[in-house]
C-alpha cells in the first residue's frame, strides 16, 4: 500500500526478458536504504517485488501482464521513473490510499502553464471515466493529485485535469512529460468499489 507521495526519482539501469515478462533494475538509493528482500516499491506507480538488490539499486520482476496494461512496456535502460516505498502502518497519509495496481494509461492531450502550476489535461479510457470525479484523487505515474476538471459524461472524448504545484514539477517525472506521452493511472479504490457494488443491484442481484 502506497500514499503517492513520490520520494526520489529513480533511473532504469537495466531491462532483460524473463520469461513473458522482464526484469529491471532500477537504481534508487532512498528506496534501497531499508528495503528487504520481498519488499514492494512503487515504480512510477506500478506496485514491484524486490528480488534482488545492491547500495543503491533493486532489481524487480514485472509480468506480461503488467507490461500489457503500464507504460514499463518497451522500458529501457535510462528511463527517469518515480519511486515510493509501501507506506508504514504508523506513517502519515499525506496523500490518498494507493495500491499500486494500476487500471491501465491516459495520454497526455494538453499541457498549460501557469504563473505558479501548470494544468495537464489527460485522455482515459471511457470505462474508467465514471471512476474519475471533479475534486476526487487519481495517481498518475504514482502521484497522488487531486482532479481539478473532468469532461462532460456524454462528450465524445474523455478527460480529466490535474494541476501540479512546483513542487510536483520538480520532485517527480510528471514537469518532464508533454502531448502525446503516457503515464499510468490507478482511480480511486473507493469508486471502484461502488462500481462493482451498483453492477450487482443495476442488475438485479441482491
Amino acid at each position: 500500500m502506497f500514499t503517492g507521495i513520490v520520494e526520489e526519482i529513480g533511473r532504469v539501469t537495466a531491462v532483460a526478458p524473463s520469461g513473458d515478462g522482464v526484469r529491471i533494475t532500477v537504481e534508487a538509493p532512498t528506496a534501497v536504504s531499508d528495503a528487504g528482500h520481498g519488499d514492494s516499491i512503487s515504480v512510477s506507480g506500478v506496485c514491484l517485488t524486490v528480488v534482488d538488490q545492491g547500495p543503491d539499486w533493486f532489481t524487480a520482476d514485472v509480468m506480461k501482464q503488467t507490461l500489457d496494461m503500464s507504460t514499463l512496456d518497451g522500458v529501457g535502460a535510462g528511463r527517469r521513473v518515480n519511486i515510493e516505498r509501501a507506506t508504514a502502518a504508523h506513517g502519515r497519509l499525506g496523500g490518498h490510499i494507493v495500491q499500486g495496481h494500476i487500471d491501465g494509461t491516459g495520454e497526455i492531450v494538453e499541457v498549460r502553464p501557469g504563473a505558479q502550476w501548470r494544468v495537464i489535461r489527460i485522455a482515459l479510457p471511457r470505462h474508467l471515466s465514471p471512476l474519475v470525479v471533479d475534486k476526487g484523487s487519481i495517481a498518475v505515474d504514482g502521484v497522488s493529485l487531486t482532479v481539478s476538471g473532468v469532461s462532460a459524461a456524454d462528450a465524445a472524448d474523455q478527460w480529466f485535469e490535474v494541476s501540479l504545484i512546483p513542487e510536483t514539477l520538480t520532485a517527480t517525472t510528471l514537469g518532464e512529460r508533454g502531448p502525446g506521452e503516457r503515464v499510468n493511472l490507478e482511480t480511486d479504490i473507493l469508486a471502484r468499489h461502488v462500481q462493482r457494488l451498483l453492477s450487482f443491484t443495476e442488475g438485479g442481484s441482491q
